[in-house]
């Protein structure tokens, strides 16, 4: 059971990845941030390799802040 748990937490972590990408491609930002926004990304999903949970909690943030125009200064 605990397997099927964690295979689902997988399939949301993965799709809720695609859909921060996307958000992240349609922000109108500079590209310093669109650029910063992606390399959350992409450590989120390196995360997700060792840590799930903790890859979710930090998308979970990720996707708060995106929500509420939370950006990066830009680089």
């Amino acid at each position: 059971m605990e397997r099927d748990d964690q295979l689902r937490l997988y399939e949301v972590v993965a799709d809720q990845l695609k859909v921060a990408h996307r958000t992240v491609r349609a922000l109108q930002v500079p590209e310093g941030v669109r650029m910063a926004l992606t390399r959350k990304l992409l450590v989120i999903t390196a995360a997700a390799k060792h840590d799930l949970a903790e890859a979710a909690r930090r998308l979970e943030q990720l996707n708060a802040d995106l929500d509420e125009g939370r950006f990066p200064k830009d680089v």
